[in-house]
C-alpha cells in the first residue's frame, strides 16, 4: 500500500496532466484502489507469460497488479505522460516502462509484441475517442494476447467501451462504486 506522501504526489501529477491533457486523461479524479483491486484481481498469477498495462498513470492499477502476485520482471507499463512515465520508471523498480502510445503497440513495443501477454490491463479513457481509434486498438491487443488471455478494461459508460472483435468476447466484470466517477470493468477474451 502506498504511503500518504505518494498518494498526495501521484494526485499531484494527476491533477498536472488533467490540466495539459484532459482528453488523455479522461476522468475527474484517480483510479480508486477498490478499482484496481477489482482489475488486478482478474489476472491468473500461476498463468505463465507477461502483463502489459496501458496507461497507468499514477501506478494504483500497477501497485495492485504487483500486490495480486506479479513479479516485477513479468510487468510492461506503457505510459504516454512523460512525468508519469518518469515517476513510474523510478518507483517501480523491476518494473519496465516503456514511453510512448498504447495505441500504437506495434510501434512502442518493439520487439515485446513476438511474446504473447498472459494479460493486458487497460486504463485508457476509450470512450474519449472515435470508435474507428478504438477497433484499432482492440486489433492490436487481440494480436498480443495468449489464447484465452485476459483484456481487462474499465469505463465509465453503461456498455462495454468497444464492441468486441469477430472472435471476442466480453462479460461485465465488476460495478465499482468506490470510484470516483463508480466504473465498470470489462473483461475481452480471444475465443
Amino acid at each position: 500500500m502506498p504511503a500518504p506522501s505518494d498518494v498526495i504526489a501521484g494526485n499531484l501529477r494527476f491533477l498536472r496532466a488533467l490540466m495539459a491533457r484532459p482528453k488523455n486523461i479522461g476522468a475527474i479524479a484517480p483510479s480508486s484502489q477498490a478499482l484496481a483491486r477489482a482489475m488486478a484481481h482478474l489476472i491468473d498469477p500461476a498463468r505463465p507469460g507477461p502483463v502489459l498495462e496501458l496507461g497507468p498513470g499514477t501506478g494504483v492499477i500497477t501497485t495492485a497488479i504487483l500486490e495480486r502476485g506479479i513479479a516485477p520482471g513479468r510487468l510492461t507499463l506503457v505510459e504516454y505522460d512523460h512525468d508519469m512515465a518518469a515517476f513510474l520508471a523510478g518507483y517501480f523498480a523491476g518494473v519496465d516502462v516503456i514511453e510512448g502510445d498504447a495505441f500504437d503497440l506495434a510501434h512502442t513495443l518493439g520487439d515485446k509484441t513476438q511474446e504473447k501477454f498472459s494479460a493486458v490491463v487497460s486504463g485508457l479513457p476509450l470512450l474519449n475517442f472515435p470508435l474507428a481509434r478504438r477497433r484499432h486498438y482492440m486489433e492490436g491487443i487481440a494480436s498480443l494476447l495468449a489464447p484465452a488471455a485476459p483484456f481487462i478494461q474499465f469505463s465509465y459508460g453503461m456498455q462495454p467501451p468497444v464492441t468486441p472483435l469477430p472472435g471476442q468476447s466480453v462479460t461485465r466484470a465488476a460495478l465499482i462504486w468506490a470510484n470516483l466517477p463508480p466504473a465498470r470493468v470489462w473483461v475481452y477474451r480471444n475465443t
